[in-house]
């Protein structure tokens, strides 16, 4: 894989969908933060269908601490691991307001510091609430990475750097929306509709498949 295959590759992309977004619903950084806190290993239709009740509720860090914890679970308790995410969303948000004055912080450090936030959580946020050009690598851009050969690497943060390395700058901020909406949709986990696939021609998996439905 050269510099200009992955540039013709993010071209496709991009003329195909020039404004990706994620599919979590949110309409604030901390409503993001929140619905990406209860995305681990859950889907974003199941999230997005507590957070369709719980937001207008309360959709803000103290708001949220008033509601309390059982309440809060309540909300949350069709999401997998709801009783920890739960409990790691009431704690973020004594943090937000104690130290951040209810404001999502916009690096790094201070997001990572929250309870339950994570490299990949952090990175979403970073990127997808404030533009920042970094890469969120989840169980999709790291199949697609390694199956394409855009990045192949052993874990998610040899991925990440390849990406954040080899991706032309100008698609680096929309990367991580593409590449998941392609792994998502397009290039799934067991039958990847390669009949179907924008890059097929450019893409070098092996044993590709001839499944068109899109």
């Amino acid at each position: 894989m050269n510099k200009a295959i992955r540039h013709e590759i993010f071209t496709r992309w991009q003329n195909d969908n020039p404004n990706p977004k994620t599919e979590l619903e949110y309409s604030t950084p901390f409503e993001l933060l929140i619905a990406v806190l209860l995305s681990a290993q859950s889907t974003d239709v199941g999230v997005n269908k507590a957070t369709r009740k719980l937001y207008p509720v309360a959709n803000t860090p103290q708001a949220i601490i008033d509601l309390g914890i059982d309440t809060l679970k309540s909300y949350v308790k069709t999401i997998g691991l709801y009783n920890t995410k739960a409990e790691n969303i009431i704690k973020t948000c004594n943090m937000l307001v104690e130290l951040h004055n209810s404001i999502i912080p916009d690096n790094r450090e201070a997001l990572e510091a929250l309870p339950g936030v994570g490299r990949k959580t952090a990175n979403v946020v970073l990127n997808t609430a404030f533009g920042h050009p970094v890469m969120a690598v989840d169980t999709h851009i790291f199949r697609v990475g390694n199956r394409t050969k855009i990045a192949p690497g052993k874990n998610v943060l040899d991925v990440e750097k390849k990406l954040l390395k080899t991706i032309p700058k100008e698609f680096l901020v929309d990367a991580h929306h593409w590449m998941i909406l392609h792994g998502r949709y397009v290039c799934t986990a067991r039958k990847p509709k390669c009949g179907s696939c924008l890059i097929e021609d450019l893409c070098e998996f092996k044993e590709k498949t001839e499944i068109d439905s899109y």
